[in-house]
């Protein structure tokens, strides 16, 4: 095996079309290949030893270059390589955004049973962002949730966490965010602070936010896309309930992993279908 490389976007998804050049030190191409449908490069013709520099491209991406060495045996695994979208790095234009439940997901993870986890989804939400036209950081992010729509594949654990023991739904049909602020936290990053209400408590909760860029969509519309995530503590929001099995451990973890993807169309409302 001469070159090896997996090609992924800064969330993870492979790059199935990119194409990976290798030149050397003069600048001669010596190699060129095409990404697999897992964003995966393998190349089987050996390189002579040395440095050479590894170009990946892929069409509304960005390009990326790295340096790989080449050993004695003729190979070169170069890892994976993160392309970021094509004006990824620009903020995105300021006024309204409208964030699309259609092609957003708000989810949470928790452990069961100390060993495995259970992941779940809020299907029925709307969000609003305001980009700031003078100071980023004053921009603001609105949700609501409908706590009833939670659904984690199973309709009896569903309506247990519709119930009083968890989300108690029929006191408390709605989970609100609001920020209160953004501070970067990198090229590309950001830390949400705000407040979030779940189960009828108010409690501070920041969100760890990736901006993924911004681009057109089939509709004449503009999209961002974001990915965020927190951990939230059950008993922060008077969630309680557990049960015990074998060895003390609970059957359900008290803390859950909430990760977003969210897709915003600019405006102030969705695109009509």
């Amino acid at each position: 095996m001469g070159l090896t490389a997996k090609i992924r976007t800064r969330d993870g998804w492979a790059v199935s079309h990119a194409v990976v050049t290798v030149t050397d030190m003069t600048g001669a191409q010596v190699l060129r290949a095409e990404a697999d449908t897992e964003g995966a490069v393998r190349d089987v013709n050996p390189l002579a030893p040395g440095p050479y520099t590894v170009i990946v491209t892929a069409v509304g991406y960005a390009p990326a270059a790295v340096t790989a060495i080449v050993t004695a045996s003729g190979r070169a695994e170069v890892g994976t390589v993160t392309l970021a979208r094509q004006g990824g790095t620009e903020l995105p234009p300021p006024g309204p955004w409208t964030v699309d439940p259609a092609h957003s997901t708000v989810g949470a993870v928790a452990q069961h049973l100390g060993i495995s986890s259970v992941r779940g989804r809020f299907t029925d939400f709307a969000a609003t962002v305001e980009i700031a036209p003078d100071d980023i950081a004053k921009s603001r992010v609105e949700a609501v949730i409908s706590a009833a729509s939670i659904d984690t594949g199973n309709g009896m654990r569903d309506d247990h966490l519709r119930s009083a023991d968890f989300l108690d739904v029929a006191r408390f049909p709605e989970i609100t965010y609001s920020s209160t602020g953004l501070t970067p936290a990198g090229s590309d990053r950001w830390t949400v602070s705000g407040e979030l209400t779940l189960h009828g408590v108010v409690r501070p909760v920041d969100l760890d936010l990736a901006y993924l860029g911004t681009g057109a969509d089939p509709w004449g519309g503009t999209r961002a896309a974001f990915r965020a995530t927190t951990e939230l503590h059950r008993e922060d929001f008077a969630m309680n309930y557990n049960q015990v099995v074998q060895a003390g451990i609970a059957a359900i973890g008290t803390t859950l992993r909430v990760e977003l993807d969210v897709q915003a169309v600019q405006g102030e409302s969705l695109p009509q279908a």
